[in-house]
This record gives C-alpha cells, structure tokens and sequence, in this order.
C-alpha cells in the first residue's frame, strides 16, 4: 500500500466501537460506540465478585475513558434490566453525567429505584420506549429496538445507524418460540435490515460452545408443576429475582396448586413489586403472605420464593443454610428447589450451600437432569440463525469468556464469514468500521473498579492486596519507639495475628529489632531533614514503610510466609535515653547500601555509634556490665518476655565463629553485655 494511500485511509472517517466490559469474562457489560464527536453508551452492567475479592460487593468497569470524555456523552441505550447490563448506572452517575437514557419500562423502572437510593435521579433523563421504536442520539446515532426473547421481560435487540453503515448489537438473546409472556422475537426486524445490509454483527456469545437450540422457557414448566405437588411439606424455591418469566411460572403454579407465598430477599420484593405494578406479572394479592407470618400457614401449602441461587453470603437461602435467619429454618420436610444454574465463579459458593442445607435434612433438586431451569442465552444454532437473519459482512463476538469468543468466531466462519472479516477482542480495544473495513485501533483504559458492601467506598488494588495477605497469611503489628534524633527507645513490641510460623516470639523481637536499627543506621538521613527550628522534620511514614518491607523481605525468605505487616512508630523528643538492644548470636546479614564505610574505614555497614563486637567470655561480660546498667535497658516487649535467665545464658554461651561473607556486605554479633 502506497503512502498516500495509507494517509488517506488513516484521515477517512470512522466507527468507533469500545467494550469496556463484558468481553472474556461473565458480567459488567458496557460498551462505547464513538462517531466524530458524539459518544453513546450501551449498558452499563456489574459482575460478581471472585473468591479472592474479599469484602467486595460488586464489580464494575473501569470509567476512565468516560470521565475524560463525559462532555462528549450524548445518551445511554439499555438493551434490558439484568444487573449485568444495568447494575453500574447508578455509580456511574455519581462520576458524570448521562444527559438521556433509553430502554424499556420494566429495566427503567427498576433503574428509577437505584438512582432514588444513590441520590442521583437529577443526573440523568429517563425515556421509555416501545419495539420499533427509533430514537435520535446525538447528531450520528439512529437506534431503532427490536423485541428479543430473553430470561428477562421487555428485552431488546439494537439496530444502530452511524455514518458507516447499520450495526445489529444482539444484547442478550435466545429464539424463545413459545414466550411466556407472548410477546415474540422480531425476526421481521433483523431480517429487513440484512436484506437492507449490516454493516457488522456484535452478537452474544454466552453459550457459544453448547450445541443445538437453546430449549424455550416454557419446557421447566411442567417439571416444576411436578416437583411443587409432590412435596410433602415445604416448598423452597430459588431463582434469579429479575428472570420475570420463571417468576410468574412459580406464581402460577403455586396457586394451581393451592400454596401460599413467602417472598424473601430484598431484590425479590422490588422485582415482583415493579413487575406487577406494570403488568408484566399477573397474581391476586391474597396469594402472597408475609414473611412474619408465614409459620402461620400449614407446611402444605407453604411456598417460599427466596434469592440465593449463586450462593451470594447475604442472600435468604445462604443465611437460612447456616441457620442465621431470624424467620425460616430448614426443616426435614422441605424440599428446595435451585431453578438456576451458577454463574462461572460461583459454583464453589452455590454447591457448599446446597450441602449445609442436605446436612440439615431438606431434600434439595437442583443440576441439568432435573430441567427446572433454561438458559436465557441461545446456543450455536440460536446464533446462526441470527446470523442468517441479519447478513454482516463483519462480525465481532461479544458477551463471553475467551473460549466462548473463539468458539462463536467459529460459528460465522462456518456461516460465510471470512476470518479476516472476524475480530476477537477484549475491554479497552478499540474496533474501527468503515464501510468497507475493520481493524483493531489504539486501546483505551480498561479494568476493573472494587465497591464495598456500601457500594460507595472503592476498594483500590493495595487495599485488596492487604485483605488478601490478611486471608492467608495473617497480620503482624509493630510498635517502636523512635527519637526525633533517630535512636531507639525502648524495645519494639511485636504482636502476631493469625500467623502461622515455627519462629519464637524472642525470634521476631529481636528480627524486628535488627530491621528498626537498620534502617536507622543505613536511612535515617534520607527520612529526616532539618529545617532550622528546635525539632528536625521525620518522615515517619517512610520509617515504617521500610520497617514494613525489611521484615516483610525477612519473613518471606525465613519462613516462607507473607503476612500483612503494620508499622506504627511513638515519636519521642530528642536526647531520650538510647535503647541499648538484645545480644544474640545470630548475624545480621541484611546488606548496607554502596559505598558506606564503617569507623574504622573498611567497608561495612556503617552501623552508627556501634562498639566493636564483644566476644563472649566471662570476664567481657563482667567488666561490660556496669557500663548499662539494668534501668536502662528494659526487657523486651513482645507477647512472651525472654526471662532474665535465658539472657544470661546467652551471655555465657561461646560464640562460633564468624562465618565468611560476599564482598560488600557486612554480619556482625553482639553480645548481651552490649
């Protein structure tokens, strides 16, 4: 290619399309479409949090290509109102502003009660729409929604107009021919628009590896008929509180066959609540019965609609497993129900809760053999059927893991698709689309933001890296006490929490110890400046910073352990009376920095107003004695203080010799009398 032409190509405007989320992995789908100036976002999902995420909540991308660029937002599109494409709006809206969204009724009105709850509903705009609608963002965006079948209610798929051509964007989608609620895939739809011409395909790929047609929602029907009326005593069931058609089947069969209903769980009361107000749910108010009252009713006719399908700790099935709900215990008579399958990630948690709840005796159905539970994610028949339907010259594979991704890849390879026609790609890359190319551009920043409980304070990488040396390794808490003029005290009290170790607690003193002087001798000047006034200016922080790490650096080479280590120095004036330290025989080996010398004028490490070491006999001992008395050298501060005995003991034991060491660095002993 000749470099005019290379120019050309380079100044020739085009298609922006930037996941930020939801590309290898299950969740947090968020996805940018850019033209000129104008930036439109479709979805804005979280994820689950992984095992190793402790005291996180939630999941979200990382913004910061929209806060840089939130002056060039137009407007948001909602495809549907799983938490996965909606559950970051909320906290999204906190950081910029969205000036309209897009979607349906039911995802809109239960986005209008996360905005209520983080105080953000003046943020943004709420519009509603209906299928075949077609909206206007910004000067370059036309988008048109067509009805799709789902797990969830009211669920669309995108037709986006743009400059460069028509882009089909699936969201979530399987062909549902009997939906429960009646209201049928627009096939008309995405086939007008290939025969018109797709420009690109950005399809979803949940189950890209499972073969066939994904079985229709309507097929657990019977199956769960059969399970409610055998039950003998309680029925317990447990499903995605936004899978709207599963809910209205399990109301419906409870009152088929005459059985009141619990509903627990936050998320479960809000959906239904949302779902009924606006039709999507239709069941007399006397079928349900509050959960206070529940043991009122006879086990017979008892029906419990609970969340707690992924195992999530704070769910009602998770709390009633370990026996901490205030209202429900298990008994032997239930029978539970899992009309759900785990999210990848959860299946540890979802299978450890099934077995608490077998331990107390409850009958519990759940796995593929049962056929309570349907995908709401079509499979590679689902997908070549759209793309039969919609024709795309290009195809990029969204919505799933890597393998999933490679797999669907596979799928339009196999229906027409040219491999260079193909893009797999992952959060952050940037595709570019002209009408008559698409290639990969420079990526933008992607990754991950860490909420907490409340869903406000963000948990940075260092703080999830403390929690998960707290996990493994436990936690060490130093106190050492430190002159203005950089000298030691008083010995260092050491504490150990949850730490398993084979070192002693006089072990970790005296390392503690070693690490303090050493950095006193060997930084002090770096960590301490005078500024002409009585008292010099100390960087306590970077004191117990290298505190922390030098111990840290001891730990993991002695014991093979990791454990989070927490420095807190006491700041004394200037002149207090010097810390004299512990004999001990073993050396120090920890190294000076190039180029010290000691007072001697070899090299060495420079250890500051330091005797030269006292070779352990009786008589070094007795005449080095009256030199400190025992008032100024207190006994050392840890959980077990070595008795006056072992001290003397060491004292009088004869020292081996000095091992040999490499060049540049520098062992030393010292002996009690020191």
């Amino acid at each position: 290619m000749s470099n005019s032409s290379r120019t050309s190509r380079a100044k020739e405007p085009c298609l922006r399309v930037i996941p930020l989320g939801g590309l290898h992995e299950i969740g947090k789908n968020t996805c940018v479409f850019e033209y000129g100036d104008d930036l439109m976002l479709v979805d804005a999902g979280l994820a689950f949090p992984s095992d190793g995420m402790h005291g996180v909540n939630v999941v979200l991308p990382d913004t910061s290509f929209l806060r840089e660029n939130q002056k060039r937002i137009r407007g948001m599109i909602v495809t549907h109102g799983h938490e996965d494409h909606i559950g970051g709006i909320a906290h999204h809206l906190k950081h910029f502003n969205i000036p309209v969204i897009y979607g349906p009724r039911l995802a809109l009105s239960m986005l209008t009660g996360k905005m209520d709850e983080a105080g953000v509903t003046d943020r943004t705009t709420l519009q509603t729409v209906a299928p075949r609608d077609v909206v206007k963002v910004g000067q370059h965006f036309s988008v048109e929604f067509i009805r799709n079948t789902h797990s969830m209610a009211d669920s669309f798929s995108l037709a986006i107009t743009t400059p460069v051509g028509t882009v089909i964007f699936t969201g979530d989608f399987k062909f549902d021919h009997t939906p429960v609620d009646g209201e049928y895939f627009d096939m008309a739809r995405l086939a007008h628009h290939g025969e018109q011409g797709v420009l690109c395909l950005f399809s979803d790929s949940t189950n890209a590896e499972v073969p066939g047609f994904c079985p229709p929602e309507r097929s657990v029907f019977p199956n769960l008929d059969r399970h409610i009326a055998t039950a003998e005593g309680r029925v317990i069931i447990t499903t995605f509180a936004s899978s709207i058609h599963r809910v209205s089947m399990i109301l419906e069969l409870a009152l088929k066959n005459g059985r009141k209903v619990g509903l627990l769980g936050r998320s479960m009361l809000n959906v239904i609540a949302k779902a009924r107000e606006l039709g999507y749910m239709r069941a007399p108010d006397d079928l349900f019965v509050p959960i206070k009252q529940i043991n009122d009713v006879p086990d017979r006719e008892t029906l419990l609609l609970m969340t707690g399908s992924q195992g999530e700790p704070l769910a009602a099935l998770s709390r009633i497993s370990r026996g901490e709900h205030p209202q429900v215990k298990v008994k032997t008579t239930d029978k539970i129900i899992f009309s759900a399958s785990p999210i990848p990630g959860n299946t540890i948690s979802v299978v450890n809760t099934i077995d608490r709840l077998m331990m107390l005796g409850a009958k519990v159905v759940y796995g593929k053999g049962e056929g309570i539970h349907v995908s709401g994610h079509g499979f590679q028949e689902d997908q070549k059927l759209m793309l039969a339907l919609t024709k795309p010259k290009f195809f990029v594979p969204v919505h799933g893991e890597h393998r999933m991704l490679v797999c669907h890849a596979k799928t339009g390879h196999s229906m027409g698709i040219p491999v260079d026609n193909t893009l797999i790609i992952d959060n952050g890359d940037v595709v570019e689309l002209t009408p008559d190319s698409i290639s990969k551009g420079d990526p933008v920043k992607a990754g991950i933001e860490l909420l907490d409980q409340s869903r406000n304070g963000i948990v940075d990488a260092r703080v999830l890296k403390e929690r998960q040396q707290l996990a493994e390794d436990g936690i060490v808490t130093i106190l050492a006490a430190i002159s203005t003029d950089g000298q030691m005290v008083a010995p260092p009290r050491v504490n150990l929490r949850g730490v398993v170790t084979t070192a002693d607690a006089r072990k970790m003193s005296m390392w503690t110890e070693r690490e303090i002087n050493w950095v006193l001798e060997n930084r002090w000047k770096q960590l301490c400046r005078n500024t002409g006034g009585k008292a010099p200016e100390v960087d306590w922080m970077g004191v117990q910073r290298e505190v922390e790490v030098g111990l840290g650096r001891r730990m993991r080479r002695e014991l093979q352990v990791e454990p989070l280590i927490l420095c807190l120095v006491q700041p004394a004036p200037a002149g207090t009376p010097a810390y004299k330290g512990r004999a001990d025989a073993e050396p120090d080996d920890r190294p000076a920095p190039r180029g010290r010398r000691n007072a001697g004028g070899g090299a060495g490490g420079g250890r500051r107003s330091t005797p030269a070491p006292v070779r352990n006999t009786a008589a070094a001992s007795a005449s080095a004695a009256p030199a400190t008395p025992a008032a100024a050298t207190p006994a050392p501060a840890v959980a077990t203080p070595a008795p006056a005995a072992a001290v003397t003991a060491v004292a009088e034991k004869k020292a081996e010799p000095e091992p040999e060491m490499p060049a540049g660095r520098t062992r030393r002993r010292r002996s009690a009398a020191v």
